[in-house]
């Protein structure tokens, strides 16, 4: 059993752990566009590979996974996700089973605006969400929310390109300035992130992982706190099972005075994952016994509340970098 894991970059964590769950059973392929993505070079073997929008990509990754005789692929990035989804049937081909969820549902995550309605449309709390200016005045203007808000790109990630505005002046500047941005209320409330896995043979939810995130940095939680909630357990069980996603997803939820809303869906590893891995949720052994056939037994909560993951730099030194 050999998974490639695409995009790496400096999910050197991510790679350690599928180290330790296909230990005798198999290797990691990493694959990145920079020689000096770190995470490579804690694979077993690793290639540089073009940019994921360069004509040619998946020819790269197909080669790769007919040399390294790969089971499974996943990637860290956004944008990759739906790539990967898009071209599941030749994957399959070649005997290799893209580890997530399906194209639709990748975009879906990657609109922001799409996910507020598909939410939204299915009863579930979030944030008031706008894609014309006309249409949030209205509402500003009817007391039905107030300022700040956040204006952010409608397709995003890592919290790029994100402002808070405290009027309608800098409101219709990031948006006349920016493309397709999305106009979002702002929640006041305690950040939650959620850690899921969803049965690829059973379709069943049989993992979630929460935490308080304490500090953020670069869109990444920096410091959380491992935390428990029945309600919030059953809350996310429904989302996922009603959503349709697979595999790995990382939900971001708020805490607005004891109420949850769901903010967005990353469907694949978060940054704040190994606070969860730490604490004993390992989904990387989840992975393996899907891609062997075998359906994984419910395990959530079955960690410990209190444990608190602060995240501190670390560096690596090789021969040889490039510059880019």
């Amino acid at each position: 059993m050999n998974i490639l894991i695409a995009s790496c970059g400096t999910r050197n964590k991510i790679v350690q752990y599928f180290n330790k769950a296909l230990a005798g059973r198999g290797k990691t392929v990493a694959a990145d566009c920079s020689a000096n993505a770190p995470a490579l070079y804690e694979a077993d073997a690793y290639y540089i590979v073009p940019r994921i929008t360069e004509e040619g990509y998946l020819d790269v990754l197909y080669e790769i996974c007919r040399k390294e005789e790969i089971t499974g692929i996943l990637s860290l990035i956004d944008p990759e996700l739906s790539l990967l989804a898009q071209h599941e049937a030749d994957f399959k081909k070649l005997g290799v089973t893209v580890i997530g969820s399906s194209y639709e549902l990748c975009e879906r995550a990657l609109n922001k605006w799409e996910m507020y309605k598909w939410l939204s449309a299915h009863g579930y709390q979030c944030a008031r969400s706008y894609m014309d200016v006309e249409s949030f005045m209205r509402d500003i203007n009817a007391g039905v929310l107030s300022f700040p808000v956040f204006v952010k790109p409608a397709r995003g990630s890592a919290s790029i390109a994100i402002s808070v505005a405290y009027d309608e002046e800098t409101v219709r500047l990031l948006v006349s300035h920016g493309e397709e941005m999305m106009i979002q209320e702002f929640l006041e409330g305690q950040e939650i992130g959620a850690d899921c896995y969803i049965d690829m043979q059973s379709g069943r939810t049989v993992s979630v992982f929460t935490k308080k995130k304490l500090a953020m940095r670069a869109g990444e939680t920096d410091k959380s706190v491992s935390f428990q909630d029945k309600r919030l357990f059953a809350l996310i069980e429904k989302f996922t099972q009603e959503s349709g996603f697979r595999g790995q997803i990382d939900i971001d939820i708020f805490d607005v005075k004891g109420e949850y809303y769901i903010s967005e869906v990353n469907p694949r590893f978060g940054g704040g994952y190994p606070h969860a891995y730490e604490c004993g949720v390992d989904h990387m052994k989840l992975i393996c016994n899907n891609l062997a056939g075998k359906e994984n037994d419910v395990m959530t909560g079955q960690y410990e509340e209190g444990l608190v993951m602060m995240k501190y730099n670390e560096i690596m030194i090789r021969r040889g970098g490039t510059e880019q």
